[in-house]
């Protein structure tokens, strides 16, 4: 049984803010960004681009997740973001992780 795949997720905003959300589909969730239909921080302050993400077992670790990253101090987030190795996002099938 393929068990779905949550993300927790920062991007940075066209005016240098940064969004966090969790998702359980990134790559659609960025296309909703994109259109201006992601959320109401973000709809204002397009183009965002994703800066940051972490892959999660389950929504309740996303949420948890995405919680811890929005309490952080804006520098913290920077450091974070900074050590983020670049990686492409996951195009997979949202109910099915990929090998």
């Amino acid at each position: 049984m393929l068990s779905r795949v949550y993300f927790a997720y920062i991007v940075e905003c066209e005016d240098g803010s940064y969004y966090t959300g969790a998702t359980g589909d990134l790559a659609g969730r960025m296309v909703r960004h994109a259109e201006g239909r992601g959320a109401r921080y973000t709809r204002s302050r397009r183009p965002v681009r994703l800066v940051y993400w972490e892959r999660l077992p389950d929504r309740g670790s996303a949420l948890r997740r995405e919680r811890e990253i929005k309490e952080m101090r804006r520098r913290v987030k920077e450091e974070l973001v900074r050590s983020f190795s670049s990686r492409p996002v996951p195009l997979s099938h949202p109910d099915r992780e990929s090998p």
